[in-house]
């Protein structure tokens, strides 16, 4: 496990942020049980001749703090914000799961105000600077994917450290083909949606915000998304998890929204703001070591023959015009095990049940 730690390091140094001498590096961890990676980090940053800072963060009681927050402390959290994205030229988020329900009780009113005042410093973080953002594993982890810790972890730092040049290299005949694109329509169980993606831009996500990666995504034109989607797959959001989210749309604005647990919260989500009712990215996920959710949304969104839907804000690089203080990533699986589905583009069928049919994305249907 040491040397695929430091495979790791080495890839989120110099590949994913591409560190410069003299820049800071914010390293900010949820758990001390990361300390492995974060000595390889330190000394990988110190050898471009840059700086790390450290930045530990105890869920726990972060989120008891954040159950009753204050003005004055919301008007600190969002100075701390900007502190940051004024400060520090790169960021490092290693999440460590320890309970998904933690937050359960933290989105209050407050909370929802913190969310909103955050807008624009998220946004500087998100397109004006460089981050990678991963997931360490944790024994939580390994039992909702249903699998031993020793080998949970095999199979997190396999998928974190694939070959994300190849990877690259892989992914731009989807992308020239979804810039090629007007309308998209996805059929699928209890699913029949249609969208327009005409001259938006297409980003290839291989290694460089997200890890582990593998997905292309754009945006649909925010207005022109009619139909209903259903989700397979859990998709946990502040202190839940929701299950089977169907959502329904009428010009590109979630008229309707239902689960089969916690529907009132399920809207409360969406309330949140104007922009939290339009869909913010529209994404294709093809890592091929990825085939099975395993209840974390860096991994789920990435599973080999998934869509997955975004309410919420969207990406500067893929920009519909949509600003929200959430970007809630919900998944699809339609390879056949997981009921199908097909994918049109422009009323040529491009992928069923999960499996590219079209000659020049063959490379994609590895282990599909």
């Amino acid at each position: 496990m040491d040397e695929k730690i430091r495979k790791l390091s080495d890839i989120i140094i110099n590949y994913s942020i591409k560190v410069e001498p003299e820049e800071k590096v914010l390293i900010t961890t949820h758990s001390l049980e990361t300390i492995p990676l974060i000595k390889c980090l330190i000394k990988d940053i110190q050898a471009k001749g840059a700086s790390p800072f450290i930045k530990i963060i105890n869920s726990t009681l972060t989120s008891l703090i954040n159950e009753k927050l204050t003005k004055q402390q919301i008007d600190l959290l969002v100075k701390e914000k900007y502190y940051d994205v004024n400060t520090y030229d790169s960021f490092i988020t290693i999440r460590y799961t320890t309970n998904e329900y933690e937050e359960k009780y933290c989105y209050t009113k407050m909370r929802k105000i913190l969310d909103i005042k955050s807008i624009e410093a998220d946004d500087i973080k998100i397109n004006q600077r460089k981050w990678i953002l991963l997931n360490y594993p944790s024994v939580i982890d390994a039992y909702k994917a249903k699998m031993k810790i020793d080998e949970y972890k095999e199979f997190a730092f396999e998928t974190m450290t694939i070959d994300y040049q190849k990877l690259y290299k892989d992914l731009i005949p989807l992308k020239q083909l979804m810039e090629q694109t007007n309308e998209v329509k996805v059929i699928g169980p209890n699913t029949n949606l249609t969208f327009s993606i005409k001259d938006m831009p297409a980003i290839i996500c291989a290694g460089e915000s997200n890890i582990p990666d593998g997905e292309v995504y754009t945006a649909p034109i925010k207005e022109s998304v009619n139909g209903y989607i259903t989700y397979n797959t859990p998709s946990p959001y502040k202190g839940n998890i929701y299950h089977n989210i169907k959502l329904t749309f009428k010009n590109g604005k979630i008229i309707e929204a239902v689960a089969t647990n916690d529907n009132d919260k399920l809207n409360e989500i969406f309330a949140t703001d104007e922009g939290a009712k339009y869909i913010g990215e529209f994404s294709l996920g093809v890592n091929p070591q990825i085939l099975n959710p395993v209840g974390d949304i860096l991994y789920d969104e990435k599973i080999s023959g998934s869509m997955h839907f975004t309410p919420g804000r969207a990406y500067k690089d893929a920009y519909n015009g949509n600003t929200s203080a959430i970007h809630w990533d919900l998944v699809l699986i339609q390879r056949s095990e997981y009921g199908g589905g097909e994918i049109y583009f422009d009323n040529k069928l491009i992928r069923k049940d999960g499996i590219f049919v079209d000659d020049t994305l063959n490379q994609l249907n590895k282990n599909t």
